[in-house]
């Protein structure tokens, strides 16, 4: 985990946006203030359960049970606030799709459970625990948990769905434009819903060779890789990161469909996303090339995120 571009994220949170509500608008009227006041309200709770249960318990997947969820209720409320105008509505619906199947991709790996706390954590906090400068350092973790892991994971998906609340205002008609923006988020939908389903096909199956007692290098291709090279993942290394981008910047086109200009502050959240994916495929590439002798191999044949070269 690059901890320098983390710092970085989080100054350009402070400033950029900011900076663009400010240069660029569009302004909030009242009800978009209350609106907004609602979801800080919604976000600051999960910042301060994610922060407090994950030093409880160990267990810093906590955000990463909510990641899915929070959008789904922060679109509804922001379409209930706004009068249920059919934009909203529909970026409301395509949240819950979106919510719905990363919170399934996630529940089948053991991530959710009864007693909400426990569940699988992602095996990645455990690596990043475990190196600098948070090995045997206590409180620099703790910092790490509150400000990146808890605030700023929480800031970074309300600031996501900052296209729907700037629409709230909107006097323009469903148009074209956003029916575009439908067509194309619910295309990255069912593009990262292939991704995962091939990933969970190939892990699944790769594993269960394994606990047979077979050696990685006996199994038969292409599983003796370690790593999935099939479907879309012959052609990108992450596709499922790829989809995860497209669907948050096709959301910020609906702001552009309801008037506010073809850039306006709500474009921070996507932004910003893409800038996370970029450490954080840069940390499963690092960790997969440790493990398995051919990804280097692979990472100079295939792309990282956009679709391309066939292995």
């Amino acid at each position: 985990m690059n901890i320098p571009l983390m710092g970085t994220l989080l100054v350009l949170s402070i400033i950029v946006c900011p900076i663009l509500y400010f240069t660029v608008g569009p302004a909030l009227d009242e009800t978009q203030l209350e609106t907004l006041k609602i979801l800080g309200i919604i976000c600051a709770c999960s910042a301060a359960f994610c922060f407090i249960v994950g030093e409880l318990t160990g267990n810093n997947s906590q955000m990463d049970k909510l990641w899915s969820l929070l959008p789904i209720a922060y679109t509804w409320v922001i379409a209930v606030k706004g009068g249920m105008s059919l934009r909203l509505v529909v970026m409301a619906v395509l949240a819950t799709l979106w919510g719905i199947r990363l919170t399934f991709n996630f529940a089948r790996k053991g991530a959710y459970k009864l007693k909400f706390w426990e569940g699988v954590e992602d095996y990645r906090w455990a690596i990043v625990r475990s190196g600098a400068p948070f090995h045997n350092n206590r409180w620099a973790w703790a910092a790490f948990d509150l400000g990146f892991i808890s605030v700023y994971q929480n800031a970074l998906v309300l600031m996501t769905i900052f296209p729907a609340l700037v629409a709230m205002s909107s006097a323009v008609p469903f148009g074209w434009v956003d029916g575009l923006a439908a067509v194309l988020m619910l295309g990255f939908i069912i593009w990262e819903t292939i991704a995962d389903e091939q990933q969970w096909a190939f892990q699944t199956k790769k594993w269960s060779m394994l606990n047979e007692g077979k050696k990685l290098e006996d199994l038969p291709a292409p599983y003796n890789k370690g790593f999935n090279t099939t479907g879309l993942w012959a052609r990108s290394r992450h596709p499922n990161y790829f989809a995860e981008q497209g669907t948050w910047a096709a959301f910020y086109i609906f702001s552009i469909g309801a008037g506010m200009g073809i850039i306006n502050w709500s474009i921070i959240g996507a932004l910003l996303l893409m800038v996370l994916f970029q450490g954080s495929s840069s940390l499963a590439e690092e960790i997969s090339g440790g493990k398995y002798p051919e990804y280097d191999q692979y990472c100079r044949s295939v792309p990282r995120f956009f679709p391309g070269k066939h292995i």
